[in-house]
């Protein structure tokens, strides 16, 4: 059996966050000298208690204090984000981590601070509609091939090109054909 961890993270909302990012740096570290086998790091942008905005980051930081733990995230909100972006993050973030790496996807518990704060409803009916959506245009991104796609959410796509060297799409993932999809469920009723 293998270990593993899952680590919001969970932080007083009056910690100091390069504190507190420093103890859960310390727990990486640790936790990989004991052999556990990967760690889960969650995406919350508005709740306090879980102060993690960016999980990428987080993991992009935790690569340099392992060694053999593969890192998670998870989960990636994907209707608080545009596919390209998140393409292009987590296929940049595969590459710093050689190959240690997961993607979870889900679509989250969404908050009115959400709303408010971003301009996203997340509490629609149609959320886990455009996580598909969004997971289908990313998984065309990391195939690095000219596409279009225009759907109910996105309208994006990679170019043919257009025989310029300086721009072109060039950001696949180190794993091959993506880093392995986890996809996030709560309740036997979840859309995931």
């Amino acid at each position: 059996m293998e270990l593993g961890l899952f680590l919001m993270p969970l932080h007083r909302p009056d910690s100091f966050h390069a504190d507190a990012y420093d103890q859960d740096l310390k727990l990486m570290e640790v936790a990989d000298n004991l052999g556990y086998a990967e760690s889960w790091i969650g995406e919350h942008f508005t709740m306090p208690w879980e102060n993690m905005p960016s999980p990428e980051l987080f993991v992009a930081r935790a690569l340099g204090v392992t060694s053999q733990m593969k890192f998670g995230i998870g989960v990636s909100l994907l209707h608080m984000h545009h596919p390209a972006h998140v393409a292009l993050r987590i296929a940049q973030l595969d590459h710093l981590a050689r190959g240690r790496l997961y993607f979870g996807i889900g679509s989250g518990s969404g908050t009115e601070w959400n709303k408010e704060i971003f301009g996203v409803e997340t509490a629609r009916e149609d959320i886990h509609s455009q996580m598909m959506e969004a997971i289908s245009v990313i998984q065309q991104f990391w195939a690095g091939k000219p596409f279009h796609h225009k759907g109910t959410f996105y309208d994006t796509g990679i170019p043919e090109p257009k025989g310029d060297t300086l721009f072109d799409y060039h950001m696949i993932p180190y794993q091959k054909p993506h880093p392995p999809i986890a996809v996030a469920g709560s309740s036997p009723s979840s859309g995931t």
